[in-house]
């Protein structure tokens, strides 16, 4: 399993550089568009280098319901998996919009109570992680290490 994590102002700063980007549906260009995986995406290959595999397409449905977490466990392939409860600046994490559907928002923590999205008709923005926003989390991981 992976032990070495990239530093949380890296992931931060990489996270930060990306606002602004407009939003687009399975998209990963910086200041051209993504979306929230696209975000995550960006920021892995500046933290971490070259993305292992292709991204295949993917539903937009957040109501999607099924009894596999696909992000998650793509996520888990590739990145240590911490307690939400234990997930600061520079984690990922993995937001259940509608209570009983699949995890499929992702955001990059920057502070301990704001957080990096891109959003629909908003593109990449960093705003407070309200309450709302913070029960929504299902899971949380670390980027690892420049290999």
């Amino acid at each position: 399993m992976m032990s070495a994590t990239s530093s949380p102002e890296a992931v931060v700063a990489a996270a930060r550089s990306w606002l602004d980007t407009p939003y687009h549906d399975q998209a990963s260009v910086k200041g051209a568009g993504c979306d929230c995986l696209g975000l995550a995406r960006g920021v892995w290959r500046e933290v971490v280098g070259p993305e292992p595999f292709p991204m295949p397409p993917y539903s937009r449905d957040w109501g999607e319901t099924g009894l596999r977490e696909v992000l998650a466990e793509g996520a888990r392939t590739m990145m240590p998996e911490i307690a939400p409860a234990e997930a600061g600046p520079g984690a990922l994490v993995l937001f259940r919009m509608i209570p009983r559907a699949i995890a499929k928002h992702v955001g990059i923590l920057t502070e301990p109570a704001t957080f990096i999205h891109s959003y629909e008709r908003l593109g990449v923005i960093e705003q407070p992680l309200s309450p709302s926003w913070h029960r929504r989390i299902a899971f949380a991981f670390l980027f690892p290490d420049r290999s």
